[in-house]
């Protein structure tokens, strides 16, 4: 769009009063597209909230029971390590518990992690808009920091750092123990049965709903509603002044 001003005093007020409309135009549509009602913000940390307190609990299950189950396993092993004469066994039960120590001790290296998320959410108070607004901002981030711990725990880092230790396992078993390939082998999958089983179990319910919470409110960073680019121009053309509005 292009609107040419002579120098006639009439038309160059005609240019400033189309400039100030412009300018009101584009700055009542950008405020009224950021205003987000009250109910939206409710439901909004609701649904936040909601996802925070069951990820938790289901993160809660996963990093206790299977912390509980290594723990179970060394200790088994250790007692028949200690209670058994035959060299095969007691080699193999050595291996065995020194592999469920290091998953135990995983655990507490895990981006996945038990958190207090929505502890923290809930200690926040609200007594106007602006404290819901900030208190919704808060939630958007605790549910993308619990996201990205999710995923990062699934990453192609977790899955080569348990196959090196079970393929390290394999070739003790194979060439430390002098016992064949095939022992060295089986043990190897064995092990990377349990540690891929840990891994696809690893909840990802914060993932989920933070992909599910991002495609129903398509928002950038800032948390500000996504606006069309509005560009203008000034400039002097011969016989007088010009302005150009480009949407």
């Amino acid at each position: 769009m292009n609107i040419i001003i002579s120098k006639k005093s009439d038309r160059l007020n005609l240019g400033i009063l189309l400039l100030i409309l412009v300018f009101n135009l584009q700055f009542s549509s950008l405020h009224s597209q950021n205003v987000l009602p009250d109910s939206m913000i409710t439901e909004r940390l609701q649904y936040i909230k909601n996802t925070l307190e069951h990820d938790q609990v289901n993160t809660k299950r996963w990093w206790y029971g299977w912390f509980a189950g290594y723990s179970a396993a060394t200790i088994g092993q250790g007692a028949v390590y200690l209670t058994n004469n035959d060299k095969s066994m007691r080699q193999d039960m050595a291996l065995g518990a020194v592999t469920t120590i290091l998953g135990a001790a995983g655990q507490f290296i895990s981006p996945l992690i038990p958190g207090n998320e929505p502890e923290h959410l809930n200690s926040i108070s609200v007594s106007n808009r602006t404290d819901r607004l900030n208190k919704l901002s808060t939630a958007e981030e605790l549910l993308y920091e619990c996201a990205m711990r999710e995923k990062l725990a699934r990453s192609w880092k977790n899955h080569a750092l348990c196959s090196a230790v079970n393929l390290g396992g394999g070739l003790i078993t194979w060439l430390g123990f002098k016992r064949s390939i095939g022992a060295g082998i089986g043990y190897f999958a064995l092990n990377t049965v349990i540690t891929e089983t840990q891994i696809w179990t690893q909840p990802t319910l914060a993932r989920r709903n933070y992909r599910k919470y991002r495609q129903k409110n398509p928002e950038n960073e800032t948390g500000m509603a996504s606006l069309p680019e509005v560009n203008w121009y000034l400039g002097a053309y011969p016989g007088g002044l010009g302005i150009r509005v480009v949407f």
